[in-house]
């Protein structure tokens, strides 16, 4: 038969689409029906169709590129031996084609040629029509079209998001409903609203909902964790104490060790934003510690004292 890919004229890198784009041009202009003086022409329509079968099937496409398989989708035995798959010999004798050659394509792929019978054979189908004669039926006209897809953007509190509070939304035709976000909900985060789209003859397309997290006074995200930085009074970290600390589902009271840096990290579980897998992030809270603005009284009451630790020690200094 010839090499399938020098049939169709495409290179051996060719895509799926690029492979049946040549074919729909080359079985305009090779068809039988077009070239009814041509018996060439039919001979080389029904080689074309068999280079396709072959090119648009990936396994026996893979075969043939690897050698497993020669052009005819017979296996590559020595001594020139071969069978199993044959070739397209029936219908009309050699070069002949059948029905196979151009409903469904042998492939397992469907193909819409509505354009080009319709250009062979007219729109009519009925008894004795060359439509008939040749086995093709017309596909059926494509589904009405659904309505526009109409697309919002919510602003989402930080808190409301890392608590899941459902949010209400006004749409398009005047109508509200409250909107549960999902778990694992973060600033980007795509919801889809079925049939909250635009009217249209195949009924109604849908409201694409993103969501726009709101950037918060004190609070901030990483990850599934959400941070505070927590200012202290220097009585408070050099003694200990309990405290109230914000949290996204309110104040609780958090206990500070005493002797408390700087710098140093509380984690309180499960008050952080929701997982996509179950559960809740922490709230990791940053100890600073605060100076009070008239250090006079704090002055004369470390008179004479010094700390003998060094802070800068392991920075060589």
């Amino acid at each position: 038969m010839g090499d399938p890919y020098t049939l169709l004229g495409v290179s051996r890198s060719a895509s799926e689409a690029d492979i049946k784009s040549a074919y729909r041009k080359l079985a305009k202009e090779l068809h039988p029906d077009r070239n009814k003086d041509n018996p060439q022409a039919a001979e080389k329509f029904s080689k074309v169709t068999q280079a396709y079968d072959l090119l648009s099937d990936k396994d026996k496409r893979a075969q043939f590129d690897r050698g497993e398989i020669d052009a005819e989708g017979n296996p590559s035995m020595p001594f020139g031996m071969g069978g199993g798959y044959g070739g397209r010999t029936g219908g009309n004798g050699a070069g002949g084609y059948s029905p196979r050659d151009f409903e469904g394509f042998g492939g397992g792929e469907e193909m819409d040629l509505s354009d080009l019978f319709e250009g062979l054979f007219g729109r009519g189908g009925g008894p004795g029509s060359r439509r008939q004669q040749s086995g093709f039926r017309s596909p059926p006209p494509p589904p009405p079209r659904k309505g526009a897809d109409i697309r919002y953007k919510l602003a989402v509190p930080f808190v409301d998001a890392a608590t899941r509070t459902k949010q209400r939304i006004t749409l398009a035709d005047g109508k509200t409903i409250d909107l549960a976000l999902p778990a694992g909900v973060e600033d980007g985060t795509t919801m889809r609203l079925k049939g909250k789209g635009q009217a249209g003859p195949g009924g109604n397309g849908d409201g694409i909902v993103v969501i726009d997290v709101q950037a918060h006074p004190f609070f901030y995200r990483e990850g599934d964790d959400v941070r505070l930085d927590l200012p202290i009074r220097l009585n408070e970290a050099v003694n200990g104490a309990k405290i109230k600390v914000p949290t996204v589902d309110g104040p609780v009271m958090l206990t500070v060790a005493a002797g408390s840096s700087s710098g140093k990290v509380l984690r309180m579980k499960g008050k952080g934003f929701s997982k996509k897998s179950g559960g809740r992030g922490d709230q990791l809270v940053t100890l600073e510690i605060h100076l009070p603005e008239d250090l006079s009284d704090l002055s004369s009451r470390l008179e004479g004292w010094q700390d003998k630790d060094n802070p800068r020690e392991s920075m060589g200094v």
